[in-house]
């Protein structure tokens, strides 16, 4: 995953959050960011400065691995959980547009 939303949606605050502040949002430390980076679940921003700096989508990515982590997963198994979680949404995503596409391509039931 990178910075911008995988799925080609246009991330909805810029710029955006400090690695500080990101930490702080969630709950966390600067130092689970990084953890989350070294896994490439996902990859930071950079600022003019070179400072690492998160996206909403971001948090919400590093929040769910957090929940996973708390519960006693290890940190490698939630980056990759978080993943097919990920790809089952898009999936289900897909499916629904093609199903809604499929039933209004029908012809109208006979009375």
């Amino acid at each position: 995953m990178t910075a911008d939303d995988p799925h080609g949606r246009l991330d909805d605050d810029y710029p955006a959050y400090t690695m500080g502040r990101a930490a702080d949002m969630i709950g966390t430390t600067p130092a689970f960011l990084r953890a989350l980076g070294e896994h490439r679940l996902i990859t930071p921003l950079r600022s003019e400065g070179g400072h690492r700096r998160y996206s909403r989508y971001q948090l919400r990515i590093a929040a769910r691995a957090r929940e996973l982590v708390d519960q006693g997963t290890p940190i490698e198994a939630a980056c990759r959980i978080i993943v097919l979680e990920d790809q089952l949404e898009e999936a289900q995503r897909i499916n629904a547009e093609y199903r809604r596409a499929a039933e209004s391509a029908k012809p109208p039931a006979a009375a």
